[in-house]
């Protein structure tokens, strides 16, 4: 952890952050089980306060290089289900109780926000991209062979339920892409399986990766403008007021 004078990033938001995941984690692991740790989003918010507390910039362009797009499309169809409106219903659970797992969940909506500004304060690192890359391949892998498929919550005649709701099916959108309650129809699910893989790489996790290293300063241009001005700090010396210039006590 980097001593008062050299941080990037301020105590409040490490404190802050470290609070809400200390309430998360076992309530989601409690409600959701393990699994639902696999989930893009949930790796990237411990990714996130790994990178925070040792202002690792590496850690933090990863997590914001996997959270960036699909969180940005959450809060789009979040804001849609809000004033009324339905876009591809992803977050229309956030309406449906148990409400204190839905305010926990609402962390879908600030945390790439929060990436962002962690990114700018700290500076964007390139290999990013190549932490990021295997960790979704494997978390894919995992999700595709071991993990359940979509299957059905209720039964299409008497509605009455056929799974936990709070079951992991599906995770990472493995098997399709527009519904937790069948597996996608449309091509061979190991061909939508590769094809899924390529688009996730190529249409954005490369486009968000060089978007930011346009975007943002770089890392090394961060810790540049940091070790400048603690040094500035030690070497100038304090100013002595010369007799009869003291200001008022």
């Amino acid at each position: 952890m980097k001593s008062d004078s050299s941080s990037l990033i301020p105590l409040w938001i490490k404190l802050a952050y470290s609070a809400f995941l200390a309430v998360m984690v076992p309530v989601y692991l409690k409600n959701y089980g393990p699994t639902n740790f696999l989930y893009f989003c949930d790796v990237a918010a411990i990714l996130t306060i790994i990178g925070v507390w040792r202002e690792s910039s590496l850690l933090l362009s990863a997590a914001l290089i996997g959270a960036f797009v699909p969180q940005m499309l959450w809060v789009v169809d979040f804001c849609f289900e809000v004033t009324g409106f339905h876009l591809t219903g992803m977050t229309s659970y956030m309406f449906r109780p148990p409400y204190f797992l839905r305010v926990l969940s609402f962390y879908h909506f600030w945390l790439f926000f929060l990436l962002i500004y962690l990114v700018w304060r700290i500076g964007y690192d390139k290999r990013g991209l190549r932490l990021w890359l295997p960790i979704a391949w494997v978390l894919l892998t995992i999700c595709y062979v071991w993990m359940p498929p979509p299957s059905p919550s209720k039964d299409p005649v008497t509605q009455a339920p056929l799974r936990d709701p709070n079951k992991t099916v599906n995770i990472n959108y493995v098997y399709n892409i527009g519904s937790d309650e069948e597996p996608q129809k449309w091509m061979d699910p190991d061909l939508y399986f590769a094809v899924y893989m390529g688009v996730l790489v190529f249409g954005i996790y490369l486009p968000t990766h060089f978007l930011f290293a346009w975007l943002t300063p770089r890392a090394v241009e961060r810790r540049l403008e940091a070790g400048v001005s603690v040094a500035m700090d030690k070497v100038t010396p304090p100013r002595t007021p010369a007799a009869g210039t003291e200001s008022c006590r």
